[in-house]
Protein backbone atom coordinates (compact mmCIF):
# COMPACT_ATOMS: atom_id res chain seq x y z
CA UNK A 1 0.00 0.00 0.00
CA UNK A 2 1.32 3.84 -0.72
CA UNK A 3 -0.45 7.32 0.01
CA UNK A 4 -0.76 10.02 -1.85
CA UNK A 5 0.02 13.35 -1.31
CA UNK A 6 -2.08 16.15 -3.17
CA UNK A 7 -3.36 19.60 -3.19
CA UNK A 8 -7.38 19.76 -2.71
CA UNK A 9 -8.30 22.31 -5.54
CA UNK A 10 -9.93 20.78 -8.38
CA UNK A 11 -6.76 20.62 -10.54
CA UNK A 12 -5.36 19.14 -7.99
CA UNK A 13 -7.23 16.21 -7.26
CA UNK A 14 -7.87 15.44 -11.07
CA UNK A 15 -3.89 14.85 -11.38
CA UNK A 16 -3.97 12.81 -8.30
CA UNK A 17 -6.58 10.68 -9.88
CA UNK A 18 -4.52 10.25 -13.35
CA UNK A 19 -1.52 9.45 -10.92
CA UNK A 20 -3.65 6.69 -9.43
CA UNK A 21 -5.25 5.31 -12.65
CA UNK A 22 -1.38 5.34 -14.21
CA UNK A 23 -0.17 3.06 -11.02
CA UNK A 24 -2.88 0.87 -10.87
CA UNK A 25 -2.69 0.06 -14.61
CA UNK A 26 0.70 -0.45 -13.79
CA UNK A 27 0.57 -2.70 -10.48
CA UNK A 28 -2.86 -4.02 -10.76
CA UNK A 29 -3.90 -4.87 -7.03
CA UNK A 30 -1.63 -2.03 -5.51
CA UNK A 31 -3.68 -0.29 -2.62
CA UNK A 32 -3.57 3.76 -3.00
CA UNK A 33 -4.65 5.67 -0.08
CA UNK A 34 -5.10 9.46 -1.00
CA UNK A 35 -4.33 12.60 1.04
CA UNK A 36 -5.36 15.93 0.64
CA UNK A 37 -2.93 18.55 2.06
CA UNK A 38 -3.69 21.95 1.97
CA UNK A 39 -0.27 24.67 0.98
CA UNK A 40 0.70 28.37 1.60
CA UNK A 41 -0.38 28.83 -1.57
CA UNK A 42 -3.61 27.24 -1.25
CA UNK A 43 -4.39 29.12 2.36
CA UNK A 44 -3.33 32.81 0.69
CA UNK A 45 -5.10 33.62 -1.70
CA UNK A 46 -5.99 37.14 -1.22
CA UNK A 47 -2.69 38.32 -2.24
CA UNK A 48 0.00 38.04 -5.46
CA UNK A 49 2.11 34.58 -5.41
CA UNK A 50 5.16 36.43 -5.05
CA UNK A 51 4.31 38.24 -1.91
CA UNK A 52 2.76 34.86 -0.19
CA UNK A 53 6.48 33.12 -0.75
CA UNK A 54 8.10 36.71 0.69
CA UNK A 55 6.19 36.47 3.75
CA UNK A 56 6.70 32.75 4.19
CA UNK A 57 10.10 33.11 3.48
CA UNK A 58 9.40 30.34 0.56
CA UNK A 59 11.37 31.54 -2.43
CA UNK A 60 10.52 28.54 -3.83
CA UNK A 61 7.54 26.26 -3.88
CA UNK A 62 4.50 27.68 -2.45
CA UNK A 63 2.60 24.98 -3.37
CA UNK A 64 5.04 21.83 -2.06
CA UNK A 65 6.42 23.50 1.08
CA UNK A 66 3.43 20.89 3.06
CA UNK A 67 3.38 17.99 0.71
CA UNK A 68 7.50 17.88 1.13
CA UNK A 69 6.70 18.03 5.06
CA UNK A 70 4.52 15.10 4.85
CA UNK A 71 6.81 12.96 2.58
CA UNK A 72 9.69 14.14 5.11
CA UNK A 73 7.42 12.47 8.01
CA UNK A 74 6.01 9.96 6.28
CA UNK A 75 2.58 11.17 6.55
CA UNK A 76 2.47 10.00 2.48
CA UNK A 77 4.75 8.23 -0.01
CA UNK A 78 4.35 10.25 -2.82
CA UNK A 79 3.53 13.89 -3.66
CA UNK A 80 1.62 14.50 -6.89
CA UNK A 81 2.40 18.04 -8.26
CA UNK A 82 1.95 20.32 -10.86
CA UNK A 83 5.51 20.27 -12.29
CA UNK A 84 5.68 24.02 -12.92
CA UNK A 85 4.85 24.90 -9.25
CA UNK A 86 8.00 22.52 -8.42
CA UNK A 87 11.44 24.41 -7.88
CA UNK A 88 14.67 23.83 -10.28
CA UNK A 89 16.72 22.19 -7.69
CA UNK A 90 15.26 20.07 -4.93
CA UNK A 91 16.16 19.48 -1.90
CA UNK A 92 18.45 16.07 -1.32
CA UNK A 93 15.93 14.10 0.51
CA UNK A 94 13.80 14.60 -2.53
CA UNK A 95 13.23 12.77 -5.65
CA UNK A 96 11.45 13.35 -8.92
CA UNK A 97 10.53 9.83 -9.52
CA UNK A 98 7.42 9.81 -12.55
CA UNK A 99 6.39 12.59 -14.85
CA UNK A 100 3.01 11.63 -16.40
CA UNK A 101 3.01 11.82 -19.96
CA UNK A 102 2.94 15.57 -20.56
CA UNK A 103 0.06 17.35 -21.96
CA UNK A 104 -0.41 20.57 -24.16
CA UNK A 105 2.08 23.00 -23.21
CA UNK A 106 -0.03 26.13 -24.30
CA UNK A 107 -1.50 29.18 -22.58
CA UNK A 108 -5.09 30.12 -23.07
CA UNK A 109 -6.12 33.73 -23.47
CA UNK A 110 -9.98 33.79 -22.31
CA UNK A 111 -12.50 36.38 -23.17
CA UNK A 112 -15.67 37.71 -22.92
CA UNK A 113 -16.09 38.94 -26.50
CA UNK A 114 -14.42 37.03 -29.55
CA UNK A 115 -11.54 37.85 -31.03
CA UNK A 116 -8.82 36.84 -29.01
CA UNK A 117 -5.52 39.04 -28.31
CA UNK A 118 -6.05 40.80 -31.29
CA UNK A 119 -9.28 41.95 -30.47
CA UNK A 120 -8.92 43.34 -26.89
CA UNK A 121 -9.86 47.04 -27.02
CA UNK A 122 -7.12 49.26 -26.39
CA UNK A 123 -6.49 49.56 -22.88
CA UNK A 124 -8.27 46.77 -21.65
CA UNK A 125 -7.34 44.45 -18.42
CA UNK A 126 -6.31 40.71 -18.37
CA UNK A 127 -5.85 38.70 -15.23
CA UNK A 128 -2.80 36.30 -14.78
CA UNK A 129 -1.08 35.46 -11.76
CA UNK A 130 2.33 34.56 -13.49
CA UNK A 131 5.12 37.04 -13.74
CA UNK A 132 6.24 34.83 -16.83
CA UNK A 133 2.43 35.96 -18.54
CA UNK A 134 2.33 39.25 -17.56
CA UNK A 135 5.63 39.90 -19.21
CA UNK A 136 4.98 38.12 -22.15
CA UNK A 137 1.32 39.83 -22.45
CA UNK A 138 2.89 43.14 -21.92
CA UNK A 139 5.49 42.67 -24.58
CA UNK A 140 3.17 42.09 -27.40
CA UNK A 141 0.45 44.46 -26.39
CA UNK A 142 1.87 47.17 -24.19
CA UNK A 143 -1.24 48.66 -24.53
CA UNK A 144 -3.03 45.90 -22.15
CA UNK A 145 -3.56 46.35 -18.35
CA UNK A 146 -2.27 43.62 -16.27
CA UNK A 147 -4.28 42.37 -12.87
CA UNK A 148 -3.65 39.84 -10.73
CA UNK A 149 -5.69 36.49 -10.27
CA UNK A 150 -5.10 33.87 -7.57
CA UNK A 151 -7.89 30.89 -6.73
CA UNK A 152 -7.82 27.96 -8.13
CA UNK A 153 -9.01 27.26 -11.85
CA UNK A 154 -13.30 27.94 -11.56
CA UNK A 155 -13.22 30.58 -9.07
CA UNK A 156 -10.65 32.59 -11.45
CA UNK A 157 -13.21 31.58 -14.67
CA UNK A 158 -16.24 33.02 -12.33
CA UNK A 159 -14.45 36.41 -11.26
CA UNK A 160 -13.86 36.87 -15.02
CA UNK A 161 -17.22 36.75 -15.83
CA UNK A 162 -18.52 38.43 -12.72
CA UNK A 163 -15.75 41.27 -12.57
CA UNK A 164 -17.15 44.06 -15.64
CA UNK A 165 -13.81 45.69 -15.17
CA UNK A 166 -11.71 42.59 -16.43
CA UNK A 167 -11.65 41.51 -20.10
CA UNK A 168 -9.55 38.69 -20.47
CA UNK A 169 -7.69 35.91 -18.32
CA UNK A 170 -4.54 33.74 -18.93
CA UNK A 171 -4.52 29.91 -18.04
CA UNK A 172 -2.86 26.99 -19.02
CA UNK A 173 -4.51 24.97 -21.74
CA UNK A 174 -3.64 21.97 -19.72
CA UNK A 175 -5.49 22.49 -16.81
CA UNK A 176 -8.21 23.81 -18.45
CA UNK A 177 -8.52 20.42 -20.71
CA UNK A 178 -7.95 18.15 -17.24
CA UNK A 179 -11.00 19.52 -15.40
CA UNK A 180 -12.90 19.02 -19.01
CA UNK A 181 -14.01 22.91 -19.16
CA UNK A 182 -12.20 23.41 -22.57
CA UNK A 183 -14.74 22.68 -25.62
CA UNK A 184 -13.32 23.63 -29.02
CA UNK A 185 -13.08 27.97 -28.96
CA UNK A 186 -14.70 27.65 -25.86
CA UNK A 187 -14.47 27.39 -22.05
CA UNK A 188 -17.63 26.53 -20.19
CA UNK A 189 -17.81 26.72 -16.38
CA UNK A 190 -20.83 27.03 -14.14
CA UNK A 191 -23.31 27.55 -16.93
CA UNK A 192 -21.27 30.35 -18.49
CA UNK A 193 -19.48 30.55 -21.72
CA UNK A 194 -16.31 32.38 -23.01
CA UNK A 195 -14.06 32.81 -25.47
CA UNK A 196 -10.26 30.82 -25.60
CA UNK A 197 -7.88 31.60 -28.00
CA UNK A 198 -5.02 28.76 -27.75
CA UNK A 199 -1.12 30.97 -27.97
CA UNK A 200 1.46 29.91 -30.16
CA UNK A 201 3.98 28.65 -27.55
CA UNK A 202 6.89 29.77 -29.52
CA UNK A 203 5.96 33.64 -29.43
CA UNK A 204 3.98 32.81 -25.61
CA UNK A 205 6.84 30.41 -24.33
CA UNK A 206 5.64 28.12 -21.26
CA UNK A 207 7.14 28.18 -18.34
CA UNK A 208 9.45 24.75 -17.46
CA UNK A 209 7.32 21.88 -17.02
CA UNK A 210 4.16 23.30 -17.91
CA UNK A 211 1.36 20.47 -18.47
CA UNK A 212 3.64 18.05 -16.87
CA UNK A 213 2.49 16.18 -14.00
CA UNK A 214 5.37 14.75 -11.39
CA UNK A 215 5.42 12.82 -8.25
CA UNK A 216 7.75 13.23 -6.01
CA UNK A 217 9.38 10.04 -3.69
CA UNK A 218 12.12 10.53 -0.74
CA UNK A 219 15.38 9.79 -2.23
CA UNK A 220 15.88 6.65 -0.12
CA UNK A 221 12.50 5.01 -1.00
CA UNK A 222 13.91 2.27 -3.34
CA UNK A 223 10.33 0.24 -3.18
CA UNK A 224 8.01 3.39 -3.91
CA UNK A 225 10.33 4.88 -6.17
CA UNK A 226 10.50 1.61 -7.87
CA UNK A 227 6.77 1.96 -8.55
CA UNK A 228 6.26 5.34 -9.77
CA UNK A 229 9.10 4.53 -12.17
CA UNK A 230 6.78 1.99 -13.75
CA UNK A 231 4.54 4.66 -14.71
CA UNK A 232 7.22 7.20 -16.04
CA UNK A 233 6.76 9.21 -19.50
CA UNK A 234 10.77 9.02 -20.88
CA UNK A 235 10.04 11.69 -23.61
CA UNK A 236 8.16 13.93 -20.97
CA UNK A 237 10.91 13.18 -18.59
CA UNK A 238 13.92 13.86 -20.73
CA UNK A 239 12.28 17.31 -21.93
CA UNK A 240 11.18 18.56 -18.26
CA UNK A 241 14.69 17.90 -17.15
CA UNK A 242 16.36 19.91 -19.61
CA UNK A 243 14.01 22.61 -18.73
CA UNK A 244 14.59 22.79 -15.43
CA UNK A 245 18.33 22.07 -16.29
CA UNK A 246 18.15 25.86 -17.86
CA UNK A 247 15.93 27.09 -14.76
CA UNK A 248 19.00 25.82 -12.04
CA UNK A 249 21.63 27.61 -14.12
CA UNK A 250 20.20 30.55 -15.14
CA UNK A 251 19.04 30.58 -10.68
CA UNK A 252 15.56 31.40 -11.61
CA UNK A 253 12.18 30.64 -8.84
CA UNK A 254 8.69 30.15 -9.62
CA UNK A 255 7.98 34.11 -9.70
CA UNK A 256 10.81 34.57 -12.47
CA UNK A 257 9.64 36.06 -15.83
CA UNK A 258 11.13 32.75 -17.74
CA UNK A 259 9.81 30.65 -20.02
CA UNK A 260 11.41 27.49 -21.33
CA UNK A 261 10.42 24.70 -24.02
CA UNK A 262 11.82 21.82 -25.22
CA UNK A 263 10.63 19.58 -27.51
CA UNK A 264 12.13 16.09 -29.42
CA UNK A 265 12.79 17.04 -33.38
CA UNK A 266 10.59 15.46 -35.69
CA UNK A 267 11.79 14.62 -39.53
CA UNK A 268 10.15 18.11 -40.75
CA UNK A 269 11.85 20.12 -37.89
CA UNK A 270 14.11 21.84 -39.73
CA UNK A 271 17.88 22.66 -38.95
CA UNK A 272 18.03 19.45 -36.25
CA UNK A 273 17.96 15.92 -36.65
CA UNK A 274 15.12 13.15 -35.88
CA UNK A 275 15.68 12.42 -31.81
CA UNK A 276 17.69 15.55 -31.06
CA UNK A 277 15.86 18.28 -28.49
CA UNK A 278 15.32 21.44 -28.91
CA UNK A 279 14.90 23.99 -26.56
CA UNK A 280 13.98 27.62 -27.03
CA UNK A 281 13.79 29.92 -23.87
CA UNK A 282 12.82 33.57 -22.96
CA UNK A 283 13.73 35.26 -20.06
CA UNK A 284 13.07 39.44 -19.05
CA UNK A 285 15.47 41.30 -17.05
CA UNK A 286 14.23 43.69 -14.60
CA UNK A 287 13.35 47.30 -16.24
CA UNK A 288 13.64 45.66 -19.77
CA UNK A 289 10.02 45.43 -21.79
CA UNK A 290 11.50 43.27 -24.53
CA UNK A 291 13.08 39.98 -23.35
CA UNK A 292 16.57 38.33 -23.98
CA UNK A 293 15.40 35.08 -26.35
CA UNK A 294 17.60 31.46 -27.53
CA UNK A 295 17.26 28.38 -29.42
CA UNK A 296 19.37 25.30 -29.85
CA UNK A 297 19.25 22.17 -30.28
CA UNK A 298 21.33 18.50 -29.60
CA UNK A 299 21.34 15.21 -27.95
CA UNK A 300 18.82 14.93 -25.41
CA UNK A 301 20.78 12.98 -23.35
CA UNK A 302 22.92 15.87 -22.29
CA UNK A 303 20.19 17.85 -20.34
CA UNK A 304 23.09 19.52 -18.34
CA UNK A 305 24.94 20.64 -21.28
CA UNK A 306 21.93 21.53 -23.43
CA UNK A 307 20.59 23.94 -21.19
CA UNK A 308 23.77 25.35 -20.92
CA UNK A 309 24.52 25.99 -24.50
CA UNK A 310 20.95 27.69 -23.90
CA UNK A 311 22.14 30.20 -21.95
CA UNK A 312 24.68 30.79 -23.55
CA UNK A 313 22.98 31.75 -26.29
CA UNK A 314 20.18 33.50 -24.74
CA UNK A 315 23.07 36.02 -23.10
CA UNK A 316 25.07 36.60 -26.50
CA UNK A 317 21.47 37.57 -28.02
CA UNK A 318 21.10 39.96 -25.08
CA UNK A 319 24.35 41.93 -25.70
CA UNK A 320 24.27 45.03 -27.70
CA UNK A 321 25.74 44.38 -31.35
CA UNK A 322 23.54 41.07 -31.36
Amino acid sequence: MITLGTRGSALGLVQAGMAEEALRAAWPGLEIRRRVIKTTGDRRTDVPLSEVAQAGGLDKGVFIKELETALQEGEIDVAVHSLKDMPSVLEEEFTIAAVLPRASVRDVLITKEKGGLKGLPEGATVATGSVRRRRLLQSLRPDLQVTDSRGNVPTRIRKLHEAREIDGLLLAQAGLVRLGLLDGGLVKSEGKEAYAEELDEERFVPAAGQGAVALEVRTGDAGTGSICEAVNDEESMLIVRAERSFLALLGAGCETPVGVIGKVARKDDPGARPGDLLMRAVVFEDGESEPLEGAVSGAGKNAGGLAARLLAELKRGGEPGN
